[in-house]
Order: C-alpha cells, then structure tokens, then sequence
C-alpha cells in the first residue's frame, strides 16, 4: 500500500497522533502512517520492573498502548523480567541491582498493573509477555555469537548516555543493556510478528538499535517511534508532587492524591496533558480548550482531566469518592458520604495530625498548625472563620466529643475557605 492510498486527513490515526503530539521521532513518517493506517499491526512496548508499581511517567506508553488497540491494533506489553535485571544506563551513576527474586514480583505486580488497560479478547487481543522468558535460556557464548556479534562497538559509544557515563565509569553489564533490548524486538517480531515499537524519546537508541538489529539479521521490514517528553512549565519533573512521586498503584499513591495532581495541573500544561492522555476527539479538546481560556478560574480543563485519568487508573467509583472529598472539605458536599480510606487520603494531603485526646478547638487549630498560637485560635473562632467537619464553631473555648469523630476517628479542620487540616485520634 503506498501512501498516497492511505487514510488521510484529521479522523486518520496517524494524523491524530500528529496533532496531539504524540509522535516525536519516527524511523519513518510514510512507513508509520503506513502500519498505524493501513491495518491491524502487532505492536509492542515495554516497562522494566524498577520499582513494585508503574508511575504516571510511564502512563503516556500505557494510554498510547490502549490508544492504538481501540484503533485496531495489536498489543504486546513486556515486561523485562531480564532487561529489569540489568537497568538501562542513567547519566548520573551505575543502577542499584535488585535481586532477582525481588524483580519477580514486581514483575508480576506491573503484569497485574497494566491488565485492565487493553483488552485480552477478540481479532487484537493483547498479550503480555516477559523478556525472561528467551533471554534466560540463552548462554553467554550464545549471547556474545548471535547477538553481539551485530553490534559495532563504535556506534553503542556514540549513545548519548554511553558519552555521558565514560569520564565517571559504566559498567559492561549496562553498556550491553541496548543488546537486550534489541534482542527482544526480534524476538517479538520473530514470535508474534511484530512490526512496530515504541517508547519514550529517552529510549530512542535503544529503539533504533533492535530496528537495525532486526535488519542485520536479515528480518523485517519494522519500524518504530517515539514520544516526546513529558514536562511541567514551572521545570519541576512530571511525575512528582509535593508528596513524592504518583504512583498508579493505590496503595502507594491513593486515588484522591492521583486526583488532585491532575487538578492541580499548572495552566500552561493542562491543555497539552489532555491532547497526551485524553481520549476525548480533536473537537472535544478544541472547544474544552476554549471554554477553559475564557472562564480559567473554573479550571474545566483540569478537572475533565483529572475526571477521565482518574476513572482510566482507578475505576469510576473511586474517582466519584476523590471528586466528593475534594467538594467536602472546602464545605460543598457531605464529609459523612466519604469512605475512610478516602477521608484519611485526603487527611493525609492537607497535613493530619495524629492526637491522644482531643483538646478544645482553639487547640486542635493551633496543633494542626493552622494558626501559630492559642491567641490567635481564639480570635479566628471569635471572628467565624473556624470550622470543625463544616460546621463553623462560635465559641472560643467549644469542646468536642467522641460524637464528633468522623468513622470514629477522625476530624476536618478548616480556616477561612480554603485553609483546611485533618486531626486523627489515636487508639
């Protein structure tokens, strides 16, 4: 198929992927349009297990993969249970190994992790697959023969990371890291018949590297591509709130904290995060665009975002709770129709103070470290600006009761609007 009789204009996929601008480097642009427009393809993307969960920095290849199966398209998501052994180079220093019965179960919890994003049934059911599976029954002198052998040594130090790491020092073991990786791009593609692969654009030598792999031994024709870096305006990482890195699973990163670094989306990145990780159409996102820079202080833009990712990650019953929490505790909905594991999230973001007994209010406000001091306590509560579980308290020196305790344990704390705090009661 050329590509004059592919699909064209703004409903193609490629041209889509174009216009959100989610294609940064390509072996090709003709021969991409020709794969990703011109019918099924397999496909593949892989996440090494480096930690015991996957981060929203590896969520645009998550949604990429979910993205090009709804177009029609077949996935394979890796796994490196090998590659994961052996970390990709970084610039700064050599990777910590972990040990192999540790990297196993990360495995299996990212395989759990990556599960409900595609479908495993119909003509492009998904597979999931792990690198270990040929790598670990290869021999070293098999390794060095049928793989080694393909790779000029002058290109490997031509890596821009490889550059990086020769005044300090790096190890054979991640200078062969670029083997493995192309390795499994010709075995998925001698396995499974995949012609196309792609990452994040810090992977683009990796990803050259098995497309010339592949060619050398006389395979193919595959292709590959990229996408861009993801960045926040204000030059923090993307990736990291105040609290840390947003992990996908809920137990490291809760629902409500998800939620919140999306709605707390600076303005000049929220459009291009929608147009990276929405599945809404082009005309959508053009008008959401449009309603957001006329009316910025409603933040639609965030919370469409915030709304659609929440639900992707973690179902539509714990983005309603993150969506009822965030209303509650500034005084618009119900604290009582939130869970407790909800509740303490959200505790926990604001700042929650762990107590044996409770004291007055004055001195819940000022251990909760909303105001300095008990004189000011008192004079916040005199002029109404202290609220207890959205109910304002009138009295300088009101008490509570165990009556009080939201689940038993637990209060809401807020000065003025938009100051607020989380007590806990211990035992």
């Amino acid at each position: 198929m050329t590509d004059s009789n592919l699909p064209q204009g703004r409903d193609s996929l490629t041209d889509d992927l174009l216009w959100r601008g989610l294609i940064q480097d390509s072996t090709g642009l003709d021969e991409l349009r020709e794969l990703l427009d011109g019918g099924s393809t397999t496909f593949y993307v892989g996440f090494d297990p480096t930690a015991p969960s996957l981060h929203i920095g590896n969520l645009m290849q998550v949604v990429m993969a979910r993205r090009l199966q709804q177009a029609g398209h077949r996935p394979l998501l890796l796994v490196g249970g090998a590659t994961g052994q052996i970390g990709d180079p970084k610039e700064s220093a050599e990777r910590t190994l972990n040990p192999p019965e540790v990297i196993a179960g990360w495995v299996e919890r990212i395989r759990e992790q990556l599960s409900p994003f595609v479908t495993y049934s119909g003509e492009n059911a998904a597979q999931l697959v792990n690198n270990l599976d040929w790598t670990g029954e290869m021999s070293v002198v098999e390794f060095l023969r049928d793989v080694g052998k393909h790779f000029p040594v002058n290109k490997m130090l031509a890596r821009e990371v490889v550059k990086a790491r020769l005044e300090t020092g790096i190890s054979y073991t991640e200078f062969s890291y670029q083997l493995l990786q192309a390795n499994d791009y010709f075995e998925l593609h001698r396995r499974h018949g995949c012609r196309l692969q792609y990452g994040g654009s810090d992977q683009w030598g990796n990803i050259t590297a098995g497309v010339d792999y592949i060619r050398r031994r006389g395979a193919g024709p595959v292709e590959a591509f990229t996408t861009p870096l993801v960045t926040k305006a204000d030059g923090t990482k993307f990736g990291k709130s105040e609290t840390g890195t947003v992990w996908l699973d809920p137990q490291m990163t809760s629902p409500y904290a998800f939620y919140q670094f999306w709605v707390n989306a600076d303005d000049r990145d929220v459009s291009r995060y929608l147009r990276y990780f929405s599945f809404r159409s082009r005309e959508e996102l053009e008008e959401l665009e449009k309603a957001t820079a006329e009316r910025p202080q409603a933040r639609l833009a965030q919370r469409a975002l915030a709304e659609e990712l929440t639900t992707l990650v973690h179902g539509e019953r714990e983005m309603a709770q993150a969506v009822a929490a965030s209303q509650a505790l500034f005084g618009r909905g119900s604290l009582d129709e939130l869970s407790p594991e909800t509740l303490r999230a959200a505790l926990t973001e604001a700042g929650l103070v762990h107590l044996d007994e409770l004291p007055d209010v004055a001195g819940l406000l000022k251990e909760s470290g909303l105001v300095p001091s008990m004189k000011e306590a008192r004079r916040v509560i005199a002029e109404g600006g202290a609220y207890v579980n959205n109910t304002r308290i009138s009295e300088v020196d009101a008490t509570l009761s165990a009556d009080d305790l939201l689940h038993g344990r637990y209060l809401v704390l807020r000065r003025g609007k938009r100051s607020f705090a989380g007590v806990e009661l211990r035992g």
